[in-house]
Order: structure tokens, then C-alpha cells, then sequence
């Protein structure tokens, strides 16, 4: 492949948005392993919450594939490749991409999990100003305020 394909192969996979309209993989090797990423991604996603165990693992994983997309593109900015084989590599990246995205939103799962734990914080705080407030602790009325 000649300089000019290689560049534009690299701006491709570099460009934001990139992944609009692309599939995730049905599978892919990482790390010398084979990986059915798109039924991975989509049984994770498909989970109204995410155990923390399994959050673990999907930290994991996208480090694997975060670690996988960069090999690939260096593979695809230095190796002596076909244009064909660049052309793989392209819509292998763009499609670690769009898996990367799908698991990257699983952040946004757990806004519930800290709007509740903001909340459960918000009520310990309020108490705590009604029994200043009021001149009770846990124990009952506060020496010193008169009563």
C-alpha cells in the first residue's frame, strides 16, 4: 500500500464518528484469543445493572481491546501490508471502536447507583441540621439549650 491509501486508512479509523453505521464484530482475536465480542457486548448491555464482579470484568476487557485497537494501528501505520489487508485492520479498529462505545456507556448505567447513594448523603445531612437544629442528638434533648 502506498503512503497516500495508508494515510487515508488512518484518518478513517481516527475520525470522530467513525463508528456511526458500523457493526460490532461478531467475533475477534485478542491476545491471541477468540472473542465473540458482539454477543459479549450485547449480553452485558442487555443487564439493567452490572455487579460489581462483572464491572470488573468488563474494565478488563476493554483494556484487552483498547490494547488490541493500538496494535492494530500501528500494524496499519508501519507494517508492509497490502492495501486489502490495511482495509481489514481499518474496519477491525472501527469495529473495536464501536464495542469500546457500546461497553464505555455501561458508565452510564449506575447513575442511578449514585443518584441513590447522592440521596441516602443528602437525608444524613438534612437529619443531621434537624437534630442541631431542633437541640437533640440520638441520646435526646441538648444540655445547654434551655428547656
Amino acid at each position: 500500500m502506498n503512503e497516500i491509501e495508508r494515510k487515508r486508512l488512518l484518518e478513517r479509523v481516527e475520525r470522530e464518528g467513525a463508528t456511526v453505521g458500523s457493526t460490532i464484530p461478531e467475533t475477534i482475536t485478542v491476545q491471541g484469543e477468540s472473542v465473540d465480542l458482539r454477543e459479549s457486548v450485547f449480553e452485558v448491555r442487555s443487564r439493567d445493572t452490572v455487579p460489581q464482579q462483572e464491572r470488573e470484568r468488563v474494565e478488563q476487557a476493554k483494556k484487552n481491546l483498547r490494547r488490541e485497537r493500538l496494535q492494530r494501528k500501528q500494524r496499519l501505520e508501519d507494517d508492509d501490508i497490502s492495501y486489502e489487508e490495511g482495509e481489514r485492520l481499518a474496519e477491525s479498529i472501527v469495529g473495536i471502536d464501536r464495542a469500546l462505545d457500546g461497553l464505555e456507556q455501561l458508565d452510564v448505567t449506575d447513575v442511578e447507583g449514585e443518584a441513590e447513594r447522592a440521596e441516602a448523603a443528602d437525608r444524613r445531612r438534612w437529619m443531621s441540621f434537624l437534630r442541631q437544629v431542633l437541640g437533640r442528638d440520638d441520646d435526646g434533648p441538648r444540655a445547654g439549650l434551655g428547656r
